[in-house]
């Protein structure tokens, strides 16, 4: 667990980063054995989680909890203790996509409809030169089915994970395989809803 100040925003922690210090707070766990977990709760989440006991400890257990929401920056200013902006989750997981671009690392695209991860990988090679796709995946699945997809992420030597199944499907997959995705050779998790259809041009941001 890294060093910084998290706020509690109806019970619910978040961490006091902006989008700078949450880059450099993934390039140290990122650095790390087993598979670091990184959520993005705007409000609507938050909300949730509030009143889910499991949903909060989730949340509470992720290595860096980015707010994703300017709901929790009014709230924080409310509360006297202010985040000082808004860190959307899909610009920085494109932080984290030129990153691993550079560094020859890769990255594996698991959710959305049939297509769209692939698609989504399509244009983010495109638009970042040397990005190594891992693989893809879409989210509509049996959960008898999970097992596999856990396998395919593993052999396909990802370093990191991109997990659109929305929240909080998303963040309970990652908090559940947590381990098994470590001990696959993935060192870094993410759940980040809507992006890969953005991405590939399905959605409007």
């Amino acid at each position: 667990m890294h060093n910084t100040n998290r706020v509690e925003i109806l019970g619910v922690p978040v961490d006091m980063v902006d989008r700078e210090q949450a880059f450099s707070i993934f390039e140290d766990i990122f650095k790390n054995a087993g598979c670091s977990m990184i959520v993005t709760p705007n409000s609507e989440i938050v909300q949730n989680a509030s009143k889910d006991e499991e949903l909060r400890s989730l949340i509470a257990s992720a290595d860096l909890i980015i707010p994703d929401g300017i709901g929790l920056v009014y709230a924080s200013k409310v509360m006297g203790c202010p985040l000082s902006e808004r860190v959307t989750g899909i610009d920085f997981l494109e932080s984290i996509i030129s990153h691993l671009a550079k560094t020859g690392e890769s990255i594996f695209f698991f959710g959305s409809k049939p297509g769209v991860a692939e698609k989504a990988a399509d244009k983010m090679r495109e638009k970042y030169p040397g990005l190594q796709v891992a693989g893809a995946h879409d989210g509509y699945f049996k959960p008898e089915e999970e097992e596999q997809i856990l396998s395919q992420i593993a052999q396909s030597g990802a370093d990191f994970l991109c997990v659109a199944l929305g929240a909080p499907k998303q963040e309970r997959f990652i908090a559940k395989y947590r381990e098994q995705l470590g001990a696959g050779g993935v060192r870094g998790a993410i759940g980040v809803g809507g992006s890969l259809d953005v991405w590939a041009g399905d959605l409007k941001r």
